[in-house]
């Protein structure tokens, strides 16, 4: 395998990203449920 081969397979090897990901809406939903978690734990602490 010469250099540029190497390389060129190297620039397609995927490594994972966003596009990988399963829904969207999946990720949104337990995005804005750890968002409640937290301002749940922050309002039963008194820190507000």
């Amino acid at each position: 395998m010469t250099a540029h081969a190497a390389a060129v397979t190297a620039a397609r090897t995927r490594t994972g990203g966003p596009k990988d990901d399963g829904p969207k809406i999946l990720e949104h939903v337990m995005g804005w449920t750890l968002v409640v978690v937290v301002a749940m734990l922050v309002t039963q602490l008194g820190l507000v």
